[in-house]
């Protein structure tokens, strides 16, 4: 199996591929649209002497950036790997790669691509991209429409001009029109998608999972492949690190927070809601405390048995059962 290591960026895909045989690496720098991808991908093939079935791309997950890479080269018959970009970064300093280049970060993906992550990614279906997609657009104009509102309350107790104040409520006004419209078009899209509706609200069945909860979660599990509950969590950032060694060196164990901050949000304000909401998750969440623990910790755990307990909701495709919580 060949590897090619891919740094993406918003413009440009810096690639390095390796070839064991030759002991040599090869560059190229290609532009991140359609073209440039088929580009890099006749090219690849061309150096290795190898089908695009016999590579392995590697690259980090960048936001959006990599997203056209990667479903090109999938769709193309490469094995893409979408790999954790902290894991990656951590790797490449245990290689002793301390400079960060595009082409450094290449090679180091190549070099990751042979020894750490290789399960291949797979593209969410069509309809999981497209909520994805609603969902942050949804997200961004709530977040500035607070900012506006925040703006104009700081103007109702200031010497603020008239003027300014006007263009402020038209801001407002604008924003509020554009969060409805675009809850509408989720509504209309789950209505399209009826499979997609019954999962979110099988994952509502759970006291304390809104609606806002519930398209994340939805997103989360229905985003990529998932093994367990457990990766799950681990891909939401909520799986705790331990950091010990030897007999002295003793720190606490923290969420490792990789993953989506906002997801983290919307999971933590579900947790506050299961302590009046969901007993079974109170009852832990009062053991928890009760054992020690940290309340903020605790809050932690329940955003973590969340997960899991969504994770099992859409496994079996079954409403939320309160006898199993304390299986988990």
């Amino acid at each position: 199996m060949i590897v090619l290591g891919v740094d993406v960026s918003k413009a440009k895909l810096d690639a390095a591929l390796w070839l064991p045989a030759l002991r040599k690496w090869y560059a190229c720098k290609v532009d991140n649209d359609e073209l440039g991808i088929g580009k890099l991908l006749v090219w690849a093939c061309a150096k290795s002497g190898v089908s695009a079935d016999q590579i392995r791309v590697v690259m980090e997950a960048t936001g959006v950036y990599h997203e056209l890479a990667a479903e090109t080269l999938h769709d193309a018959g490469c094995r893409v790997v979408v790999a954790n970009p902290k894991r990656a970064r951590d790797f490449a300093k245990g290689l002793g790669l301390l400079s960060k280049t595009d082409t450094i970060d290449a090679r180091a993906l190549a070099r990751y691509g042979e020894v750490g992550e290789a399960q291949t990614w797979q593209p969410p279906a069509l309809e999981v991209r497209m909520l994805r997609a609603l969902l942050a657009r949804l997200a961004a104009v709530d977040e500035d429409l607070q900012r506006e509102e925040n703006r104009w309350e700081k103007a109702q107790i200031s010497q603020t001009p008239d003027v300014v104040r006007q263009s402020l409520q038209r801001s407002i006004e604008i924003l509020r029109q554009e969060a409805a419209r675009l809850r509408k078009a989720i509504d209309d899209h789950y209505d399209q998608h009826p499979g997609l509706k019954a999962e979110r609200d099988l994952l509502r069945s759970i006291p304390a999972v809104g609606e806002v909860s519930a398209n994340h979660l939805l997103c989360l599990l229905r985003g990529r492949h998932l093994n367990s509950a457990r990766q799950a969590a681990a891909l939401s950032g909520l799986v705790p690190v331990e950091y010990s060694s030897g007999s002295s060196v003793r720190g606490k164990p923290q969420l490792s927070k990789q993953g989506n901050p906002r997801l983290r949000r919307v999971l933590y304000m579900a947790s506050v809601s299961a302590l009046i909401h969901n007993r079974e998750l109170r009852a832990i969440y009062d053991r928890l405390v009760a054992n020690g623990k940290a309340k903020l910790a605790a809050l932690g755990a329940l955003m973590r048995h969340i997960v899991h307990i969504a994770f099992g909701v859409l496994k079996h495709q079954k409403p939320y059962n309160p006898a199993l919580v304390s299986k988990i």
